[in-house]
Parts: C-alpha cells; sequence; structure tokens
C-alpha cells in the first residue's frame, strides 16, 4: 500500500465516521427512535432526555453524558461485568499512552535519521517503482519512520531495545494496579445486602447412583442433611425437561397469535364493519397449506388439549427423569460459599460441587454430564479447535496473498481494466485487503460458541468466556502471525525460489515485519472508524426495528421484542480487542506510529462503549467481573508474544545486545504468576470474609428456591413448592446417612 492509499484509508474512515455521529445526533432525537437508543433507559423507567434535552441536541452531548457518567452509574446500569470491560480498555488505553509518552518522541527521530531502506534499494534489494521517476522509493514515508529504517550493527538499535523494557514494565504496573481495582469491584459486588438466589445455592453434579429404594433427590437430601445438618434447606434435583419444555413453548406461542389476533381482529372493526373480521390462517407448512381456521378458536382448542399434556409430563418429569445433577441451598450465603469451597468426596468423580450460576444463565442439558463425558468432550473440543485453527491458516493465508491489489491483476486478469483507473485503484488499495480479512473473521464466533457449549459447560458465561478463549488465540495466530508472514512468504515467493538460502529468507522476515505496520495502521483506523460508527449510529438495528413494527408486530409484547436490547457480546468483543492489543503492543517499537492509532481505537471504544451500557445494552447474565482473569492472561500472552518479537526482530538486526530482552519473558511469566496467586482464588470462590457481610432483609428462601424451577415446571404458586418438591421423592425417609 502506498502513501496516498493510505492516506485515503484514514479520511475516508474519519469522514465515515463523522457522518455516521451526526446521523446518531440526528436520529437519537427523535421520540420514535428511542426504544433503539435508549432502551436500557426506557427499561428502568427513565425519561431518554430528562435533565439533558440541550445535551441530546448536540453531536457532542453523549460524549458529556458519558464523561460524566460515574462508575457506579455504569455498574447501575450495565452491572459489574460492563465495568470490568470498561477497565480493560481504560487498562490498555494507559498502557499505550504511557509508552507513546516515550516511544514517539525519542524512536521516531532515531529511525527517520537513518537509511537502511535507502542502502537496501541501492544494493537491489526493494524493486524500482514502475512511475517515470526511479528516484522515488516504493515504500511508504511512514516505513522510514519505523525499525526497517535502521541500520544493522546500528548503536541506534539501543533506543529500540530500552523501549522494549519501558513498554513491559509500564504493562506491569497498569495491569497490577487494574486486577486490584477489579479485585474490589468483585467483592464490594458479592458482599451487597441485596439478595441474590445463586449466592445461597451450590451446583452439585457427580451424583452417585442412588440405591434402588430411594431417588436421586432423597440421595441428595440425606447426603448433605448430614454434612451440613444446620445450615442446609433443600435440594432440586435436575431432570431432563427437554419434552415438558416443548409442549410449555408451543402453549405459549399459542397464547402469543391469541393476542396478536385479538389485535387484529379489534382493528378490523369499522363503521362499515362493527363486527370486524376474525383473523384465519391454514394449519399446514407455515400456515401456507392446510385447512383454513379462526385462529382465536384454534389456538384456545391447541392450549386446552396442551394442558392437561404438560401437567402429565411435569409429573412424569420430575418422578422419573431425574438426573444426576442438583442444585442444593442453604439458609446462608457464608454457608453456601464454604459447601462451593468444601472438598464433600473422598473419591473425585463423586459429588462434585461448585458455586452456582445464575439462574437465568444455567444450561440445563449440561449440567448432568459425568466427569469423565466433560474431560473427553473438552478434548475432543480443543481437537477440533485445533483443525479449524490449522485449516484456517490455508484460506486466511490466501486471503491475504490475493487481497492485494497487485495480486488480484494476475489472479483475475479481466479486473485490470477497472483497478487501473487510478480513483479505483486507490480506493480498492485503501480497504480491499482489511474488508476481505474483516469479512471472512465473522464466520466464526459462532462456531466457537456452540464448541464452546458441547465441553459440557453449566453456565453462559463461561461458555462466553470459553468461547473468547478460543477465538483470541485463533485469531492472533492466524491474522497477526499467519496474515503477515504468508503476506511476506507469497510476495517473495520467486526470489526464494531462486535464492534457496535460509539465512536470506530470514533477513527478509526480519526486513518486512516492521514494515507490515502500514497494513495493521488501516485495519486498526478502520475498525475504529468504521466499526465504532456504525456502533454509535445504530443504523442498522434501527432499519430492522422499524421494518419489524410496521409489518410484523402487533401486539405490544412484539413491539418490545422488536427492540429489546442484547448485551455487550462479550465473546467477540473481548478478542476483537485483544488482537488489537496484540497488533499495537508488537508494532509499538518496531513502527511507534501505529501507537495513535491504537490510542485512538481505545479512547474511542471506551468512550462508545461507556455511552452504550449506559443507554442500550442490558446484561443477559451478571458474573460479577468474572471475565476480567482471561482478559489479563490474553493481555500477558500478548506482552509476551511481544517480547519474544522484538528477541527476534532485533537480534536478526545483528545487534550484540539483543540477548538483553531475553529475561523479559521470564519476568512476564513470574508477573503472571504472583498476579495469579495474589488475585485469582477470590475470582475462582468466593472469600468468605466477602459472603458474611449482612443482608438488609430476611431472605425468602422459597422465593430463592423457586427461581431456580425451570419455567416448564414452575408452579403457579409458591404454596405448591412443597407438592413440586415431593414429586421428586418416592421415599419419606429423612434418616441422616451418607
Amino acid at each position: 500500500m502506498d502513501f496516498a492509499s493510505f492516506i485515503t484509508s484514514v479520511l475516508t474512515s474519519f469522514i465515515i465516521f463523522v457522518v455516521l455521529v451526526l446521523v446518531f445526533t440526528w436520529l437519537s432525537r427523535r421520540p420514535g427512535n428511542a426504544p433503539v437508543y435508549y432502551p436500557s433507559l426506557l427499561l428502568r423507567g427513565l425519561d431518554p432526555w430528562e435533565g439533558r434535552r440541550r445535551g441530546t441536541r448536540s453531536p457532542v452531548g453523549w460524549i458529556r453524558d458519558a464523561l460524566s457518567a460515574s462508575e457506579d452509574d455504569v455498574i447501575a446500569a450495565g452491572g459489574v461485568d460492563a465495568a470490568v470491560y470498561l477497565i480493560f480498555l481504560s487498562s490498555v488505553l494507559s498502557i499505550l499512552v504511557f509508552s507513546g509518552i516515550v516511544l514517539l518522541p525519542v524512536l521516531l527521530p532515531v529511525a527517520g535519521t537513518d537509511h537502511a531502506l535507502d542502502l537496501r534499494r541501492a544494493a537491489g534489494f526493494e524493486p524500482k517503482n514502475n512511475s517515470k521517476d526511479d528516484s522515488t522509493p516504493d515504500f511508504p514515508q511512514m516505513e522510514r519512520l519505523a525499525l526497517g529504517n535502521v541500520q544493522p550493527s546500528s548503536t541506534r538499535l539501543w533506543a529500540f531495545l530500552l523501549s522494549v523494557y519501558w513498554v513491559s514494565f509500564v504493562t506491569y504496573f497498569v495491569l497490577w494496579k487494574s486486577y486490584k481495582h477489579v479485585s474490589n469491584l468483585r467483592a464490594t459486588a458479592r458482599s451487597t445486602p441485596d439478595v441474590k438466589p445463586e449466592e445461597f445455592a451450590v451446583l452439585v453434579r457427580d451424583v452417585p447412583r442412588s440405591s434402588p429404594d430411594e431417588t436421586i433427590k432423597d440421595s441428595v437430601d440425606s447426603y448433605f442433611r448430614a454434612l451440613h445438618p444446620n445450615t442446609f434447606y433443600r435440594s432440586m434435583v435436575v431432570t431432563d425437561h427437554t419434552k415438558a419444555d416443548k409442549i410449555y413453548l408451543e402453549i405459549e406461542d399459542h397464547k402469543k397469535k391469541i393476542a396478536r389476533a385479538e389485535v387484529v381482529y379489534a382493528n378490523s372493526k369499522t363503521e362499515s364493519n362493527p363486527e370486524g373480521t376474525k383473523p384465519a390462517h391454514r394449519t399446514g407448512f407455515l400456515g401456507l397449506i392446510g385447512k383454513k381456521v379462526d385462529t382465536i378458536e384454534y389456538c384456545s382448542e391447541q392450549i386446552k388439549e396442551l394442558l392437561p399434556k404438560l401437567e402429565a409430563e411435569q409429573k412424569t418429569t420430575l418422578r422419573d427423569k431425574q438426573q444426576r445433577a442438583a442444585i442444593v441451598f442453604f439458609n446462608s450465603r457464608s454457608a453456601a460459599a464454604s459447601a462451593s469451597q468444601t472438598l464433600h468426596a473422598q473419591v473425585f468423580d463423586k459429588w462434585t460441587v461448585m458455586e452456582a450460576p445464575e439462574p437465568r444463565e444455567i444450561i440445563w442439558s449440561n449440567l448432568s454430564r459425568n466427569i469423565y463425558e466433560r474431560q473427553i468432550r473438552q478434548v475432543v473440543v480443543y481437537f477440533i479447535v485445533f483443525l479449524t485453527v490449522v485449516f484456517y491458516t490455508v484460506p486466511i493465508t490466501a486471503v491475504s496473498a490475493i487481497s492485494t491489489l497487485e495480486n488480484l491483476r494476475k489472479v483475475l486478469p479481466f479486473l485490470k481494466v477497472v483497478v487501473d483507473r487510478p480513483a479505483i485503484k486507490t480506493v480498492l488499495q485503501a480497504y480491499l485487503p482489511q474488508i476481505a480479512l474483516i469479512v471472512f473473521l465473522a464466520l466464526l464466533p459462532a462456531f466457537l460458541m456452540f464448541l464452546s457449549k458441547a465441553e459440557g459447560i453449566p453456565s453462559q458465561s463461561r461458555v462466553v468466556r470459553a468461547s473468547a478463549g478460543k477465538y483470541f488465540y485463533f485469531i492472533v495466530f492466524n491474522v497477526f502471525l499467519i496474515y503477515t508472514l504468508g503476506k511476506t512468504l507469497f510476495a517473495s515467493l520467486k526470489t526464494i525460489l531462486n535464492n534457496a538460502n535460509i539465512g536470506l529468507i530470514i533477513n527478509m522476515l526480519a526486513n518486512s515485519l516492521p514494515g507490515g505496520a502500514t497494513f495493521f495502521l488501516t485495519f486498526v483506523a478502520l475498525k475504529f472508524f468504521v466499526g465504532y460508527g456504525l456502533e454509535l449510529s445504530r443504523v442498522v438495528p434501527l432499519i430492522i426495528f422499524h421494518l419489524k413494527r410496521k409489518y410484523l408486530c402487533k401486539t405490544e409484547d412484539d413491539v418490545r421484542a422488536a427492540w429489546y436490547p442484547s448485551d455487550l457480546g462479550y465473546s467477540t468483543r473481548v478478542p476483537n480487542d485483544m488482537l488489537i492489543t496484540t497488533v499495537v503492543l508488537c508494532y509499538s517499537v518496531m513502527a511507534p506510529l501505529i501507537i495513535p492509532f491504537g490510542v485512538a481505537y481505545f479512547a474511542l471504544g471506551w468512550l462508545i462503549a461507556k455511552n452504550q451500557v449506559l443507554r442500550v445494552y442490558v446484561p443477559s447474565y451478571e458474573s460479577n467481573g468474572r471475565m476480567w482473569p482471561h482478559m489479563h492472561t490474553r493481555i500477558i500472552a500478548a506482552l509476551l508474544l511481544y517480547q519474544a518479537t522484538m528477541v527476534g526482530v532485533i537480534g536478526l538486526k545483528k545487534f550484540l545486545y539483543s540477548p538483553i530482552l531475553v529475561p523479559l519473558l521470564p519476568i512476564s511469566i513470574i508477573f503472571a504468576y504472583i498476579c495469579h496467586m495474589r488475585f485469582y482464588p477470590a475470582f475462582a470462590n468466593t472469600p468468605l470474609e466477602v459472603a458474611q457481610h449482612e443482608l438488609k432483609e430476611t431472605p425468602n428462601m422459597d422465593a430463592i428456591y423457586t427461581a431456580y424451577i425451570p419455567p416448564c415446571l414452575k408452579p403457579d404458586k409458591l404454596e405448591d413448592l412443597d407438592v413440586f418438591e415431593d414429586a421428586q421423592s418416592h421415599t419419606t425417609s429423612r434418616t441422616p446417612s451418607i
């Protein structure tokens, strides 16, 4: 990519961002669009424009609102997980700002005043331009300000070597402060006086087979009553309620159809037709074929037929479909915290006890999987992930090679007429490789979520963390390493084949890696200008909402479902941010110009994410910052990759003192180990000193118990809980025994 294409990419991305911000400012002022731009506020019963009408009309009003919001405001709107995500963004931003303060004024002059690129071109290692002026170098001007412009064995390399240490120690300092802050946030959230069902429960898996004369529930009750006689409340055995859930969803679907039909029927009543026209539909495939029936009468009859089936299936499920897992409840949260950390059985494959997930995030189908099945599934899943990474290497390498304009002209000669036009050529050079890579990566997250769920993980938040981890290592390996090296090797394939010299290949890689920053500069710019512009403007959700409201929505519930927001989407958002973190860290010393782009990405990302948390997104679960150790570990992984890369690049510059960088690798590992030992145990388990704080009211244990009953099995009244519990038990024996 030449300098004109780079400027075109950045400027057009910036213009698109400005246009999208103006679109957001205009559209968000219209009351009819409030469900798209302020759904979180509406769900909390707040007026989107109260107290800030003037600020809302300003293009920068949302910025002032986001900056003035406190961390407590963020937690109130989006939970601790959202606050921790913002801490992650601000932590990386701090690392880049503190690094850039030193690197930019020191390294840019050091690199810019050397002449390695000119010497390489004069020696014939760089091809000449095809233009008439052969004195113009073929590499962008920005590469003169990178490590590639420093001559081998030059004393100038000391500046780059010491800069690696500066970035590393800045990262250690920021991560330590952030880990401590997040740990305190989590402790505060777990010690609030509010009653939360998950704090009074534990998840028990690998329940051993009971004797023939007692149910699994009786076995669980007797076991925990014997071990926790003063704190055990009751248990709920996990059941296979797949069939009951299917019938329940059918009933709910018929209820929705009746509600829609009644609205349509009421709207059909006019002066000319006072009795109206009752809605009808066909009973066949998608309502297109089959017998035509009155919708209200038909759905009512279906509900009457399904209700007895549901009641019968509920009894069968509770009595005969018990699984070897249970939710066990305690009468205090300190007792539940203590039980979740206690080794209950002598052998590891029986009575596995852990903290219970939130009721809304439980994956019921995974709870009954025994420990051996979970381990086998995990091995199989990671093997599939490994194959996926290797498989994706081939197409991503091909994309990286072919998506350059020169290679595209060779592969598709008929495009020469189009791509040789100056205006089109500049735009394609600016955007083609980045867009091709972004589109290609968009296909992967759903597959990784499916694989993570197949491991047997019991909760949605853990599935998200597992999927995010897989996605991070995938994109770092395939995008950062394979894309960069594949592009370099493809471009130099002819030279490598003609000169099969390992020294020449290594020298080419050493010289090409710093120059590869040009692609990632435009990649980062495209991600934060266009990506964040679309995020803020919400043009796509706005169009979808209005289309649904006009053509599909009949009731208020339909309208609410059309605009009801999602959560932040950590499974894809965090790995993509981690990719940018890795790229900017690895190129921070090789090509310091990438630092301002990284600062812009994370500053703008923090600002827009905070605005969206306060106004738009609604959390689908709350793990109280459990994502942070994952984020911390991946930042350390990015730091290790950065340090290893710099050891190799500076070493390939034939600098005798490059081994001085080697100690950074064990220092980073030791730092990660210390952080893990000091902070992680409080994330893996709830400390008793946190759980023992007093509650503002006596917990309603029946309500806590009811919160974990699946909707398809839930009794209508709290008084029916005893009937629900007795349905799982055949015996009345309550003798404590193990």
